[in-house]
This record gives C-alpha cells, structure tokens and sequence, in this order.
C-alpha cells in the first residue's frame, strides 16, 4: 500500500524515518489517510510520534514550538510545515474547545480521544500498513460518520466537532450515523460555545466544499441551522409566487440554488447561502406574492451576519455586493450601454454572474440574460468596459474650471459619454464640455 508520489509525501516519510531511527513510534494520522483510503491525495500530512516535543525539537534543525502544552511542533522542510504531535490523552475540557491539559501516551489513547473514527487511523508508510484502533476503514468503506465512543462525551469535549460533523458528511459524501446525529441534536444549542471565527471557518469549508446544498441540509436536520444562521432557518415554509418558483419555498430554493455553485469562491457560496434571507421579513401578498425591496433588506442582513461570523472587511463587501444585487439581471436588457459597462465593471460581478445562473437554473431555468451577459462579455473590449478617463480634474483645472462639487458632476457626465462611445478623444470631450458647461 502506497500513498501517491509527492514531494511532500517523501518529506513527511523522511520525517518519520528520522524518528523511527531515534526509537520513537510515529505514524501518519487523521485526513491524510482518511483521503489517501478514499482514493484522494492528500493536501497535508501530519504526523503522531512517541516523541516528546524536546526531542522532535533536537532531532530537526528547523521546528517551531506552536503548542509545546499539547505536545505539537511544526518540523520545516523547505517551505513546507508537517505537524509533529506527541501521542497524547486530554484532560477535562473546561471552555467546550480545548483540553486543560494533556498526558503523553501511546497510540491507542491518541486514537481513542480523536473525534471521528474516519480521523481516528494511522498509517506506517515505513511497513506500509494501516494502524486501526476505532474502526475507522469499516466506516470508510461504509461511508459513515461515526463519533469516537461516547458521541456525547466527544462533543461534550469540543462543541465543534458537532459543526465539523455536518460539514465532514457533506464534502465526503457520508452519512452521520443514527447515535452520533442524536447527540448533536442534543448539543446543538451549546455550538455558541464556540468563537465566531471557528463557526466561520467551518461553515466556510462546508459551504465552499463539492455539496453545499446538502450541507445545508445537514445544519437543518443537526438542528444547528435556527442556531448559526436562524435568518436563513427562516426562510422554511416561506412560499413564493410559482409562476417564478415552481421548486418550492425559499429554503428549498436555496438548497437547489448551492446544489448549482459546488467548490465554488466565499462570495458566490456565502452569498448564494444568503442572497433570500430577505425575502421572510418583507413577505406580503397584494395580487399575488411579493417580496418588494428583499434584495435590500437581504443585503443589510447579510452584512449584519457577516459581521456577527467576524468575516474579513473584504469578504463582507464581496458577499453584501452579491445578495444586494442578485435582482439587478432582470434588466441587464434594458441597460443603457454605459449603465452595462459599469456593471460589467464591477469588481464583484463574475461572482455576482455566477450567482445569477444558480439562481435561474434553481428555479425558472431561464438562463438567457446569463447569456446575453456572457455574450457582451465577449463583444465588448476590456479596455472598453473600464476605459482611461478621457479627462481628469487636472484637465478641467487646466481649463479654468474650479475645484468642488461641480467638477464631479462634470467628470461623471465625461464617463457617461465615454462609456456610451459618443466621446472618443481628450479634445472631444473638453470641447463638450466647454459647450455643455461654460465657466461662469
């Protein structure tokens, strides 16, 4: 049994041949067996030693001590990083994430207190065989997600592993076995225990992984969803004009919407997760279901959850630009050229784009202003869509006109010109504007 070829493979051998040389039992663990076993090269290796931390330490000329207390040292190769773990037991868990402190012991106690039987495997890529304490190649096989023993007990330990549980059966594919899903209904409630950022991260992963739609799915059946995101939980039962939305209501839209941006970037899975919250708070029925200004109101509550999950600055504005213009397509026919361009323009606007035939294909499948979209792509130069500005305020400085409020407004009357091609030179456009705007 053989892992792939890599480069990074041969240096996490190396690492363990080092150790094995010095008399310490060390073995690949966790994901990179759990994927190697799947058939998937793994994209990190790390590695549990019966080393101590003072002796990986010795052994290695290039280590950084990131969790010495928990036995943990980065060993350096290149520029690559490999987690070298000391085996270890963990004592009581005090803040529902980490342990208060850990005793050194051997790897059948390391495997033991892991959180998922699939995490819980080593492999000797020495003698080249799989070492299995908890069962974890029977529910590999069988594509379960399956708690450590106790399920209460492990996330009594860590509150999100309960997270990660969902999260690990939707990018594998997996099923959460029947005793493990009763003991995150049970905690669900207890997952705010755990740091914004760490919630963040993980509904990241899930959401951005190859089945978002069904990880969806999964907070909602973990019971974790009117916990993490209750404006998305609302969405449930939220009916929709079926001219429209023949799928259902706006959560089931939604599921069918991530089911269409697999692996997809932050903004469009985040904001395909989010472009509907909108719609439950402003609900009404005149002539017949409305949902007027949601993609205003949706984008101020995207912001707001945003902000709640401590996502980047950048993140944020990508996201809320996302939601708040996912209605915008519905008259990219009808643009002005130079309200195209702009729109085209924006830095958001493949994302945005993306979105946008989720969106068609999760409901009406109408997918022509896709199309039309993808088409002016093509027809229209770059150097067209976001042109040189023919004039800038030194210009009209230099022309004798005063700095201020006006200026501005002149400025974006040039662009609009511009960008409808009925300005095309410096001398054009001053020559216009002379006329359009005399100085006073």
């Amino acid at each position: 049994m053989l892992f792939p070829d890599s480069e990074k493979y041969r240096e996490a051998v190396e690492i363990i041949r080092v150790l094995k040389a010095a008399g310490h039992d060390s073995f690949l663990v966790g994901g990179c067996v759990r994927d190697f076993l799947r058939g998937m090269e793994p994209k990190d290796f790390d590695i549990a030693t019966g080393a101590r931390p003072e002796q990986v330490e010795k052994l290695f000329p290039r280590t950084i001590p990131v969790g010495v207390q928990f036995g943990v040292q980065i060993v350096l190769r290149g520029e690559v990083q490999y987690e070298v773990a000391t085996f270890r037991t963990d004592g009581d868990y005090k803040d529902g994430r980490h342990p208060q402190g850990v005793t050194f012991s051997n790897p059948k106690e390391d495997a033991l207190r892991r959180d998922f039987t699939v995490n819980g495997l080593f492999y000797d890529p020495v003698d080249g065989k799989v070492i299995d304490y908890v069962g974890g190649e029977k529910d590999l096989k069988e594509k379960v997600i399956r708690a450590i023993g106790d399920p209460t007990k492990r996330f009594s330990e860590d509150k999100l592993r309960i997270l990660r549980a969902a999260r690990f059966a939707a990018n594998l594919g997996f099923t959460i076995e029947p005793q493990t899903m009763r003991a995150m209904h049970e905690l669900a409630g207890k997952i705010t225990e755990v740091s914004p950022e760490r919630i963040r991260d993980e509904l990241i992963k899930l959401f951005t992984g190859p089945d978002p739609g069904r990880g969806l799915l999964l907070l909602d059946e973990a019971k974790l969803l009117p916990v993490i995101l209750p404006e998305v939980d609302r969405m449930k039962g939220v009916q929709q004009p079926p001219e429209f939305h023949p799928e259902g209501d706006v959560f089931i839209h939604t599921k069918l919407v991530l089911d269409e941006v697999p692996n997809a970037a932050v903004p469009v899975a985040i904001g395909a997760l989010l472009h509907d919250i909108g719609k439950p708070p402003t609900f009404k029925v005149a002539e017949r279901i409305r949902f007027d200004g949601h993609d205003r109101v949706g984008m101020q509550m995207a912001v707001n959850i945003c902000k709640r999950l401590k996502f980047s600055n950048d993140q944020t504005d990508a996201i809320a630009e996302v939601v708040g213009g996912h209605m915008r397509f519905k008259d990219v026919k009808q643009m002005k050229l130079s309200t195209l361009k702009r729109f085209l323009a924006k830095p958001t606007f493949m994302d945005e784009l993306a979105m946008h035939r989720a969106d068609c294909m999760a409901s009406h499948k109408d997918i022509s202003n896709w199309e039309f979209l993808n088409q002016k792509l093509i027809e229209i130069p770059v150097e067209e869509i976001k042109p040189k500005p023919l004039l800038t305020g030194t210009d009209l400085l230099n022309a004798g006109y005063p700095a201020g409020p006006a200026m501005g407004r002149i400025l974006k009357a040039v662009e609009e010109k511009q960008l409808e091609k009925e300005l095309t030179s410096a001398e054009e456009a001053l020559a216009w504007v002379q006329k359009e705007f005399p100085r006073k």
